[in-house]
C-alpha cells in the first residue's frame, strides 16, 4: 500500500484529469442532456437529432449555451474525478498484493472500480441534478423554473424540495457509476497492458521521442475506447437519471427501471438511447484527455504506475 505522501499525489492527478475532462466534454454533454430531456417526453421529439440541437443551441444561447452549468461541473468533477481515482488506484493497490505478475486481474479491477464508482455516486448526484437542470433550459423549455447560475439552483431545489431533492436520481447515478466504471477500468487496464506489450518489444525504437509519443498515444486510445466502452454499457441508465432529474413532476417515480419501462413504451429502445451520438463523440476526446493527464500528472508527481 502506498504511503500518504503517494496517496495525496494520487487525489491531486485525479482532479487534473478531472478538469481535463469538463473542458473538453462539457458542450457534448450539454447537447446529450437535452435530446435526453426534450426527445423521451410524450409530446414528441424536440430536435432532429444531435446537430440540430447544437445549431440551435449555438444559434438561440451562443458558445455560452453549450457551456451552461460548467461551473458546478468544474466543482464537482474536481472533487469527484480526485476520489474516484485515488480510491481506485489505492484500492487496486491493496487488493493487487496477491498478484505480483504486472497483468491485470479482473479480481482486482471489478470491486476496486465499482467501490470507487459507488462512493463518488453521492457527490455525483447533486452536482449532475443542478447541472443537468441548466442545461435543459433554453427558449425550447416548456416548464419549470428558470435558474439564474447552479448555485440558484441548488438554493430553490433545497426551498421547494428540501435536501432530498438534491440527492433525486441518487439510485440511477449508483447504478451508473458502479457498473460503468468497472467497465471502464476493465477496458482501460487490458488495452492499455496489451499495447504497452506490443509497443515495447524490441521492434520498437526506444528513443526519448518514440516513448513520449507512444504513451500519449497509448494514455489517448485505452482512455477514449474506456469512455466509449463506459457509455455503451450505462447510457440507458443515464436517460433514466436525467428524466428523473429534471422531469418537474414531484411525484414521478425515481425508479430508473420504471423510467426506462415508460420511455421504451413511449420512444421504443431509441429513446432509451437518446443521446447516444453526442454522449460517443463526447466519451472518446473527453475520457482520452482525462487519462492523459491522470498518467502525466502521476508521472511529474512521481508515481509509478503498474
Amino acid at each position: 500500500m502506498a504511503g500518504a505522501g503517494d496517496a495525496a499525489k494520487e487525489y491531486v492527478a485525479g482532479s487534473v484529469a478531472g478538469i481535463a475532462q469538463v473542458v473538453v466534454g462539457h458542450p457534448f454533454d450539454t447537447v446529450k442532456v437535452k435530446l435526453q430531456a426534450h426527445n423521451t417526453t410524450a409530446y414528441g421529439k424536440v430536435y432532429k437529432n444531435a446537430f440540430h440541437c447544437t445549431s440551435r443551441i449555438l444559434l438561440e444561447e451562443g458558445i455560452r449555451g453549450l457551456y451552461k452549468g460548467a461551473s458546478s461541473s468544474f466543482i464537482g468533477i474536481a472533487v469527484e474525478s480526485s476520489l474516484f481515482f485515488g480510491t481506485y488506484s489505492q484500492a487496486k493497490q491493496l487488493l493487487q498484493g496477491n498478484y505480483e505478475d504486472g497483468r491485470p486481474h479482473l479480481q482486482v479491477i471489478i470491486p476496486s472500480a465499482a467501490s470507487s464508482g459507488a462512493l463518488i455516486s453521492c457527490i455525483l448526484t447533486p452536482t449532475e441534478l443542478t447541472k443537468c437542470r441548466m442545461q435543459v433550459q433554453g427558449k425550447d423549455v416548456m416548464h419549470g423554473a428558470r435558474y439564474s447560475s447552479p448555485l440558484d439552483c441548488a438554493v430553490k431545489t433545497l426551498e421547494s424540495d428540501g435536501l432530498r431533492g438534491l440527492f433525486r436520481g441518487g439510485l440511477a447515478t449508483l447504478f451508473r457509476e458502479a457498473i460503468g466504471n468497472a467497465v471502464f477500468f476493465c477496458t482501460y487496464e487490458y488495452s492499455r497492458y496489451w499495447m504497452h506489450k506490443y509497443l515495447d518489444s524490441p521492434r520498437f525504437s526506444s528513443s526519448s521521442h518514440f516513448i513520449l509519443a507512444k504513451d500519449i498515444g497509448i494514455g489517448v486510445m485505452s482512455g477514449g475506447i474506456s469512455g466509449m466502452a463506459f457509455w455503451t454499457a450505462t447510457l440507458p441508465l443515464d436517460v433514466a437519471k436525467t428524466i428523473i432529474q429534471t422531469n418537474p413532476d414531484p411525484h414521478l417515480s425515481r425508479n430508473p427501471f420504471r423510467i426506462l419501462s415508460m420511455v421504451y413504451k413511449r420512444a421504443g429502445m431509441g429513446g432509451c438511447y437518446a443521446g447516444l451520438g453526442p454522449t460517443l463523440t463526447r466519451a472518446f476526446p473527453a475520457n482520452a484527455a482525462a487519462i492523459v493527464a491522470w498518467e502525466y500528472s502521476a508521472k511529474i508527481l512521481g508515481i509509478k504506475r503498474v
